[in-house]
């Protein structure tokens, strides 16, 4: 919300406080105010003059030669290149001398041989933002109304000569989005009174009457409470005094025409959101606000044709609808220049019902703003009044008598019980009971005393978010000060806060990874149905859930998996030279198995990760050698041996999207309890090729089956005392037997002694035959409390080359 200072001081006595004093109080009584603006950017010495002839430059084809009156007893030749400057125009003409914003400095000139003795100025070059002016006033010179008079400062003209606070409300402090309602606000800060506008519409009786000309119907109840109108005859449209003009500049909203600009201007002043239509287009002299019908359509004052759904409410005249009610009104009843006959809206709507609508649709307006947030009912006839004033007053209307109204329900009043020993208890404080008082006079509340320092508090209508003891409570602190508060130690009591059992390990997984060299990335949770339809991930039976109100096509359904969201990243880099990608990522994926939802999806938390390009750069010591899967599996081999997670096997495959034989499985556990928990591999090529990359590594893992079989404990072990024992073997397998089934199979047969169990060569080739691999072993046993003999060794090794001879068909290699 933007508010002039000087427009405020029409509602409450500033005297003796400077926009940042105010602003400093307000942000002390818990509005905060993001910054003070001064509307003058830097003009000085400009003032209004008046174009009493034109001339073709003799030099120069597109600058004009002006002759102007600017009151100061003699006349100025000016030389200006704006296409729009004509004689009799009044114009901002800035003085030899004088200082326009950037830092510009007016001197006497020569312009292709002619003088010139100033510059008549644009709104750009006066430091006002053009767009916010007429469209014909948005290039060339600033024309200012016939009746400005000449010589006056254009600060004053132009209300340049002020300061805007823009404030940051909270959702709950909505009052304040009106003047009216910052005015109280600044008046109970300051201890000061409110001085409420007034309407005229008594100096301008009408014989007609607006009930007999326009019957107002409600059809929702639920969706609107109170909804009321005012006829306007006889109307003059055209562009607003420039002093109405100015208030809407400052406030950030562009004039249109003395009708419109009316009612912006009532809306920012009450929070009361008006429309106007033009009541010669209305069919049948009626009003209804209903719901809209199944396959129902309207074109909006912006042009656009909007389908409307059976849950938005609208007004509608005897034949069609005319407005989305409190979003934007319709194309087929809008104010144009041959308005004759106006019908002014005020209502109070359901801010739920306007605040779906307005999502749907994707209109955001200043009025569905305030309705959103619920406006004050007992605004809605002040407002049309107010409004119906100032047309009267700056169109040349006829306020037709009284108003057509539908009421369905009626506001009850909201009194608040609360006492003085609950107050100061809350805020540890020893407020009387007359300081209470004192501070809610200043809030304009009412009160009424029961006894005991217990007061029952009518809260006024604008304030609707005071409803309970604790809501006047705070009101009291930041009256009072909440400098003025004591601090009190806390006492009782205290809970230590720690980490979940996942927060831990997800946080140890970033700071692994991190270490490791990898780069944590954030991306949507959303990404394009083909995405998902490319790569299927852990769960390739998930259905994309589709978003409602999508942002684009790109992100219009939920994701499946992490790895589609990666690769963009990796694409992202690429395009930007940055070939050697290694990212991760741990976040939520969403798996539904319905087409359409009946119940939410099931969120899993997932890591993913990607790596593409080269190991590491490349060096004078040795060469940059390409990443490949050995890497990804030795950084996760890393991650589950620092979280003491056991029985990790890699079970090669062939999954959809990688591959077809650099890639594998991820399983945990054993026997019955062994389960799938993620896939690791390079993409497949033509995956690649459609990224364009070069050869991609993904990894993929579903985190909570990890997170169960985490084991942080730490386990101490003394030294060995007695030496270890190495033994290497050689055994002849099939080709296709997976080594790692091998090595588990031996371990099993070696039995406890057996300390360590690694492959050091793996062989194919013609003296082996056909089908057949080598696979070398070295075994490393020690016993924990004395010295193996070569016996014993010797045992232990042929129970594992029996072992492998009978499960696998090995043979020692010879």
């Amino acid at each position: 919300m933007k508010v002039s200072y000087q427009w405020l001081s029409e509602y409450v006595d500033l005297k003796g406080y400077t926009a940042s004093d105010l602003a400093e109080k307000l942000t002390r009584s818990g509005i905060e105010v993001d910054i003070v603006e001064k509307r003058n950017k830097g003009v000085t010495n400009v003032v209004v003059g008046y174009v009493k002839a034109r001339e073709k430059h003799p030099d120069a084809d597109k600058l004009s030669v002006c002759t102007v009156d600017a009151g100061q007893g003699e006349e100025l030749q000016i030389v200006c290149g704006a296409k729009n400057v004509d004689a009799g125009q009044k114009v901002p003409v800035a003085l030899v001398g004088a200082e326009l914003p950037g830092g510009l400095h007016i001197k006497r000139a020569k312009l292709r041989g002619v003088e010139s003795m100033g510059m008549i100025c644009s709104a750009k070059e006066l430091g006002l933002n053009d767009r916010l002016l007429p469209k014909e006033q948005q290039e060339g010179i600033l024309v200012l109304p016939e009746s400005t008079k000449v010589g006056k400062p254009i600060v004053e003209v132009l209300g340049i000569d002020d300061e805007v606070l823009e404030l940051e409300l909270t959702p709950n402090r909505s009052d304040c989005l009106s003047m009216i309602g910052v005015a109280y606000e600044i008046a109970a800060i300051l201890g000061r009174d409110v001085k409420l506008p007034k309407d005229d519409i008594a100096l301008h009786p009408s014989q007609t009457k607006t009930a007999e000309k326009i019957r107002v119907d409600i059809a929702s109840a639920d969706s609107c409470s109170r909804y009321a109108a005012r006829r306007i005859a006889g109307v003059k449209v055209g562009p607003s005094p420039l002093w109405l003009q100015n208030r809407l500049m400052a406030a950030g909203v562009r004039p249109i025409n003395n009708i419109v600009d009316v009612t912006n201007y009532v809306m920012l002043e009450y929070g009361q959101p008006l429309h106007a239509f033009d009541a010669d287009r209305l069919e049948g002299g009626r009003i209804e606000v209903r719901l809209a019908r199944e396959g129902e359509t309207i074109v909006t004052l912006d042009d656009v044709e909007r389908k409307l759904e059976p849950h938005m409410l609208l007004i509608a005249d005897g034949a069609k609808p005319i407005a989305i009610a409190g979003v934007m009104g319709g194309a087929n009843s809008e104010v144009t220049d041959a308005t004759t006959t106006i019908v002014l809206e005020s209502a109070k709507f359901d801010g739920s019902t306007v605040r779906k609508t307005s999502r749907q649709l994707g209109l955001r307006s200043e009025a569905s703003l305030r309705f959103e947030k619920e406006v004050n009912p007992e605004a809605v006839i002040p407002a049309l009044n107010r409004a119906a004033s100032l047309i009267a007053e700056l169109a040349g209307g006829e306020v037709n008598d009284g108003i057509a109204e539908s009421v369905t329900k009626t506001p009850e009043p909201v009194t608040v019980p609360v006492t003085l020993a609950k107050m100061n208890g809350y805020l540890g404080t020893e407020l009387a009971s007359l300081e209470v008082k004192v501070i809610l006079n200043r809030l304009h509340f009412d009160y009424e005393e029961t006894g005991d320092g217990a007061l029952n508090v009518r809260v006024p209508s604008r304030r609707g978010d005071i409803t309970r003891d604790v809501d006047l409570i705070e009101e009291v602190a930041r009256l009072y000060g909440y400098d003025n508060i004591p601090s009190t130690p806390i006492e009782g009591a205290t809970t230590p806060g720690s980490l979940t059992r996942e927060q831990t390990i997800r946080r140890t997984i970033r700071r692994l990874l991190t270490e490791t060299g990898l780069h944590e990335v954030v991306t949507y949770s959303f990404t394009h149905p083909e995405r998902i339809a490319s790569y299927r991930g852990l769960f390739p039976e998930a259905k994309p859930v589709a978003l409602a109100m999508p942002m684009s096509e790109d992100r219009s359904v939920l994701r499946t998996s992490l790895v589609p969201n990666l690769l963009d990243v990796a694409v992202y880099n690429r395009n930007r030279n940055m070939d050697d990608v290694a990212a991760f990522e741990i976040g939520k994926v969403f798996v539904s198995a319905e087409e359409t939802l009946t119940k939410l999806p099931e969120e899993k938390l997932a890591l993913g990760i990607v790596w593409t390009g080269r190991r590491t750069a490349e060096h004078w010591g040795g060469k940059a050698d390409k990443v490949d899967f050995y890497d990804l599996k030795g950084v996760f081999e890393k991650l589950t041996a620092h979280l003491g997670i056991a029985g990790i096997r890699y079970v090669a495959s062939q999954p959809e999207g990688f591959h077809p034989g650099r890639s594998a499985t991820i399983a945990i556990g054993s026997g019955a309890t062994e389960r799938t928990v993620g896939r690791i591999g390079q993409l497949h090529p033509e995956l690649q090729k459609a990224y364009d990359l070069d050869d991609t590594y993904v990894l993929e893992v579903e985190l909570a089956p990890l997170v169960e079989h985490a084991d942080f404990r730490i386990a101490y072990r003394s030294l060995p005392k007695y030496p270890a024992v190495g033994r290497d073997m050689a055994i002849v397998v099939d080709a296709g037997v997976p080594v790692g089934n091998i090595r588990q199979a031996a371990a099993d047969a070696a039995g406890d002694w057996l300390e360590s169990i690694d492959v050091f060569d793996i062989y194919t080739g013609e003296r082996l035959g056909g089908g057949k691999k080598s696979v070398a072993f070295a075994l490393v046993y020690r016993h924990p409390e004395r010295t193996l003999t070569d016996d014993e060794v010797a045992e232990l090794h042929g129970k594992v080359v029996a072992a492998l001879e009978q499960t696998f068909g090995a043979e020692l290699r010879k």
